[in-house]
C-alpha cells in the first residue's frame, strides 16, 4: 500500500471514530460524568479529529514530496492519537487518574509529527 493511501485511510478511520466518540460523549456520557471529565473526553475527541485531518494532509503531501520523514511523521501522528486521545478516554471512562501521566507522551508524538511534516515541506 502506498503512503498516501495508508495515511489517508488511517486519517479517515480516526476521523470517523472521533465523530462517533464525540456523539457518544455528548449523548451517552452527559449527566454521567463531571463537567471536568466531560471536558477531558472532549479534548481527546478534538485532538483526535485535528490529527486525523493532519494525517489526510500528510497523505496529500506524500504525493508531492518523496521523503522518508513523511512516513515517520504519519506514524508519529497516529501514535499520538492512540496515546494522547486514548489515554484521555481511558482515564475518564475508568477513573484511572495515573493515565494522565501517559498523555504527554502522545502530545510529544503529535509535536514530532508536525515538526517532521514542516521539516519536509521546508526542505524540499
Amino acid at each position: 500500500m502506498t503512503t498516501d493511501r495508508l495515511f489517508f485511510g488511517l486519517g479517515a478511520i480516526f476521523a470517523g471514530v472521533a465523530v462517533a466518540l464525540g456523539a457518544f460523549g455528548t449523548h451517552g456520557l452527559r449527566g454521567m460524568l463531571s463537567p471536568e471529565d466531560l471536558a477531558t473526553f472532549e479534548t481527546g475527541v478534538r485532538y483526535q479529529m485535528y490529527h486525523a485531518v493532519g494525517l489526510m494532509a500528510l497523505a496529500w503531501a506524500s504525493t508531492r514530496w518523496d521523503a522518508p520523514l513523511l512516513t515517520a511523521a504519519g506514524w508519529s501522528m497516529a501514535a499520538g492519537i492512540v496515546i494522547f486521545s486514548g489515554s484521555l478516554y481511558t482515564l475518564v471512562l475508568t477513573g484511572q487518574r495515573w493515565l494522565g501521566a501517559v498523555t504527554p507522551v502522545g502530545g510529544a508524538a503529535f509535536l514530532l509529527g508536525w515538526v517532521l511534516l514542516a521539516w519536509t515541506a521546508f526542505r524540499k
